[in-house]
């Protein structure tokens, strides 16, 4: 039955940077969210003081994790995108006059 499960599961990360490192009380309420049904895992990655979760977008959705979160008690200062800003295209005189 977990093989169903697998393959109706749509994965989706989510990354927050936060203001302060967490304490003690903060990391155990955050280690708790991984009970929540649909989160899939949770990593900091401390030198850049962020927060990524990976959560199943079939069961939960953007604002539900970030709620959870911060009810954790986790000061986020952004959420951040997954995928980097991408450069204006050329316009195609300029384009042109480059080839």
């Amino acid at each position: 039955m977990s093989g169903c499960y697998a393959e109706l599961m749509t994965t989706v990360e989510i990354a927050y940077r936060y203001t302060t490192p967490p304490g003690d009380a903060v990391a155990l309420a955050l280690s708790a969210i991984c009970d929540v049904y649909g989160i899939r895992g949770v990593r900091f990655e401390h030198a850049a003081r962020t927060l990524c979760i990976d959560y199943d977008a079939t069961r939960l959705n953007a604002a539900t994790v970030t709620k959870l979160v911060r009810q954790a008690g986790l000061e986020i200062a952004e959420i951040l995108p997954l995928i980097p800003p991408q450069p204006a295209p050329a316009e195609p005189a300029q384009a042109a006059a480059q080839a």
